[in-house]
C-alpha cells in the first residue's frame, strides 16, 4: 500500500531545524567496508575448515568450523543492518532503523547460544566415548583459520561504535579461541593421543564464548527495551532538572536511546508562571547538554494548579 504522506512533507517533518538535535536518527557516516571485508575473509575458509573439520573427526575443528559458518551469518547479519541502519527517517518509521542493528545483535547472540549448546552436547557424548582424530590434520587447518580470524578481528575492531559489529566481533573471538583450542588438541592428540582433550577444549572454549555472549544479549536487549543507556544517571538528571531556577518538579520522565550513542529525554516540569519558560527551558537545555550530553529534548511544563486542557507542550 502506498504511503499517503508525500515524500517532501515526510521530509519536511523530519528535517531538524537551528537549536534542534543535532543529529539525524541514523548513521550517515558509517562504512560497511569493513563488515563486508570481514565476510569475505570468513566465507573463503568456512567451507574448508567445515569439510577438514569432519573428515579428521575433531570437535574441536568441527567447533571452530561451525563457528566460522556462524560468523559468515552474523557478518552477513550485521551489513544488512548497517544497510537498513542507514536508510533515512520516512513518515511510517519516523525515529529512522537504528534499531535493526540491535535486533540484530540480539539474533546473533541467540544463534551462539544454541552453537554451545550443541558443542557442549557433542563434547559431553566424546568424553565418555572417546573418537580417533587426525591430530596433524587439525593442527595444520585450525593453524590457516587462526590466522584468518586474527585478521577479521582487527578488521572488525575498527568499528568500536556499532554494538552490532561488535556481536559479530564476538563471534569472531570465539571463533579465534576456537582455532587456538584446536591448533592445542590436534598437537596433544598427535605427539601423546590422548583423545579426551579435543571435548574438554571445546568445553573450555564454549564457557568462554558464553559469557561474551551474554554480554552482547544483555547490551542489545536494554537497547531494545528502550532501558535508560548505561552512561546516563537517570536519578542525578531528575535532581538537576529539579535544581533548575524555576522548576518546583519533575514527573513522567523518560530517557532511552533513540539509535546507539543517541539519547532522548521527554517529561514533564512543574514551574511557577509559564511565561518564564523560555528562560527555564534554555537553562534546562544548557545543562542537558553540559552535564550529560543528551541534546534530544522534548519538555513540558505545567504550572501549578492548571487544568490539565490548559497545559501547553514545548518540543525541542
Amino acid at each position: 500500500m502506498t504511503e499517503k504522506i508525500p515524500n517532501n512533507k515526510s521530509t519536511h517533518l523530519h528535517a531538524h531545524r537551528h537549536g534542534d538535535a543535532v543529529h539525524g536518527h541514523y548513521f550517515e557516516n558509517r562504512s560497511q567496508k569493513i563488515l563486508a571485508w570481514a565476510l569475505g575473509l570468513t566465507l573463503s575458509f568456512a567451507g574448508v575448515e567445515v569439510g577438514f573439520g569432519f573428515w579428521s573427526n575433531s570437535l574441536a575443528l568441527i567447533s571452530d568450523a561451525g563457528h566460522m559458518v556462524t560468523d559468515a551469518a552474523a557478518l552477513g547479519l550485521a551489513l544488512l543492518a548497517q544497510l537498513i541502519a542507514k536508510r533515512p527517517p520516512t513518515a511510517k518509521n519516523s525515529f529512522g532503523f537504528g534499531r535493526a542493528e540491535a535486533l540484530a545483535a540480539f539474533v546473533n547472540g541467540l544463534v551462539m547460544l544454541a552453537v554451545v549448546a550443541w558443542i557442549s552436547y557433542e563434547a559431553i557424548l566424546r568424553l565418555s566415548h572417546p573418537q580417533a582424530v587426525q591430530g596433524a590434520a587439525v593442527m595444520l587447518v585450525a593453524s590457516i583459520g587462526l590466522a584468518i580470524n586474527v585478521v577479521v578481528a582487527w578488521v572488525l575492531s575498527h568499528d568500536k561504535e556499532s554494538v552490532n559489529t561488535k556481536a559479530a566481533l564476538v563471534h569472531v573471538m570465539g571463533d579465534l579461541l576456537g582455532s587456538v583450542a584446536a591448533i592445542i588438541s590436534g598437537a596433544v592428540i598427535y605427539f601423546t593421543g590422548w583423545m579426551q582433550v579435543d571435548p574438554i577444549l571445546s568445553i573450555f572454549v564454549s564457557l568462554l564464548i558464553l559469557k561474551s555472549t551474554f554480554g552482547v544479549l544483555s547490551e542489545s536487549y536494554h537497547f531494545l527495551m528502550e532501558g535508560v543507556p548505561h552512561h546516563i544517571d537517570y536519578v542525578k538528571i531528575g535532581d538537576d532538572l529539579e535544581a533548575t531556577e524555576g522548576v518546583l518538579s519533575v514527573h513522567d520522565l523518560h530517557i532511552w536511546e533513540m539509535s546507539p550513542g543517541h539519547p532522548a529525554l521527554i517529561g514533564h516540569l512543574e514551574i511557577h508562571d509559564l511565561s518564564a519558560w523560555p528562560r527555564i527551558m534554555e537553562s534546562v537545555k544548557n545543562m542537558l547538554l553540559d552535564k550529560h550530553n543528551i541534546d534530544h529534548i522534548t519538555l513540558q511544563p505545567e504550572v501549578s494548579g492548571m487544568d490539565e486542557f490548559e497545559e501547553t507542550a514545548f518540543n525541542n
